[in-house]
């Protein structure tokens, strides 16, 4: 038997993440600073630490309900109608997921059908196109620029809008370029969607870390709320990477069918996890206000910096990620950090590993501490200087 000819065509065809693909290679370096990886540097917080161990002193160990715990999804939807001022039933409409991931792959693969199209604002996160994929489905690249400041704009949106078109993925607060989508700029999306059977996949994992604008959801904006499915989770706002904790909510139909795929697929969502996002979601606001705090501070260092070494940097309102243009020193984003891990050891994750509209710039996380920055910024200071 080939076990090799045994593997789904369509899987093989995908590649491998260009995050980690290029970060096997980070991993194999001493002393290296990475700037790479997106997750907060910050300790879930004890207090929400601490309900997870309670939970497991008290031997709550059993599964849960399939769509997760009631008092936790009763939490959620306390939050979001406290924080965005959107109303869910935690019954009928809200899903606790492993993870904001599983909820995109959920909410793929209860709405595709073979050929049918997903728009996918691009430079974005990493799962999208192959989860588009896996599901049957055919992604369909929107390139965003910079001198738009990576929004989606509308009359991009209305051109790739074919019969085909099925869903429109999100993706904002943006990873990897920390833009932003104001509510002026979510209503002209809006006026295009209206009058077309599209439905929206809202990621707004980085909700909660925005500077000086407050989030707006999609599904706040006349006509939308009906034909959304929001995405979010714990990992990023509450620092509970590990937790593998997200959260998905929208249309009942479309909730339940997540939900029955949910139930074969993984039965539920981690029990332990569940109770500590219980906690976070009643008293983690001060823990949020002091993470975001501390990332602004970051922001602007590494904004600053950037442009002080000569290179064309936009100012990220969102997420923890800067976005600097490469272009000035002639080198491919891959070129880039591949010769930046070599010659300064600082690991950086090319653009084009967020799709090929990505080209021409590197994804820096800032999601570290002042010190780590200050050291890597040096290091790429003196690695530009070679080049421009």
């Amino acid at each position: 038997m080939n076990i090799e000819q045994m593997i789904s065509q369509k899987v093989k065809d995908v590649p491998p993440s260009g995050i980690r693909k290029f970060f096997d290679i980070a991993n194999e370096i001493e002393d290296v600073i990475s700037l790479g990886v997106g997750e907060p540097d910050f300790d879930t917080p004890w207090h929400i630490r601490e309900e997870g161990i309670y939970s497991l002193e008290k031997g709550k160990t059993i599964y849960s309900a399939n769509a997760g715990l009631l008092e936790l999804r009763q939490q959620i939807c306390i939050y979001m109608k406290r924080r965005f001022n959107l109303e869910y039933s935690p019954i009928k409409e809200t899903l606790v997921t492993v993870g904001g991931s599983e909820g995109i792959d959920l909410a793929l693969r209860v709405l595709l059908e073979p050929g049918d199209e997903v728009l996918i604002p691009e430079p974005c996160f990493v799962s999208y196109k192959p989860c588009t994929i896996f599901a049957g489905g055919t992604p369909v690249v929107i390139p965003t620029q910079e001198e738009n400041n990576f929004k989606l704009m509308p009359e991009e949106l209305e051109r790739y809008i074919t019969p085909r078109t099925k869903i429109l993925i999100l993706p904002y607060p943006n990873n990897p370029t920390g833009a932003i989508m104001e509510k002026e700029d979510l209503e002209k999306i809006a006026e295009v969607l209206r009058s077309k059977d599209i439905i929206v996949i809202s990621d707004e994992i980085y909700a909660e870390l925005t500077y000086g604008k407050e989030h707006v959801s999609i599904a706040n904006i006349e006509g939308m709320y009906d034909r959304t499915i929001v995405l979010s989770g714990f990992s990023k706002a509450y620092a509970m990477t590990g937790w593998r904790l997200g959260y998905a909510l929208g249309p009942q139909s479309i909730i339940a069918a997540m939900t029955k795929v949910h139930q074969f697929a993984i039965m539920c969502a981690p029990t332990t996890s569940q109770y500590a996002a219980i906690e976070a979601m009643k008293n983690g606001d001060d823990d949020v206000q002091m993470m975001r705090s501390a990332y602004d501070k970051r922001r602007r260092l590494m904004v600053d910096r950037f442009r002080a070494m000569g290179l064309s940097c936009f100012e990220p309102e969102g997420a923890f990620y800067v976005f600097p243009s490469i272009q000035r020193t002639g080198l491919t984003s891959e070129g880039f950090c591949e010769a930046l891990l070599k010659d300064q050891k600082v690991a950086a994750v090319p653009g084009t590993a967020f799709g090929e509209f990505g080209e021409g710039f590197i994804r820096c996380s800032y999601a570290y501490s002042i010190e780590e920055l200050k050291e890597a910024l040096s290091r790429i200071e003196k690695f530009i200087h070679k080049w421009v």
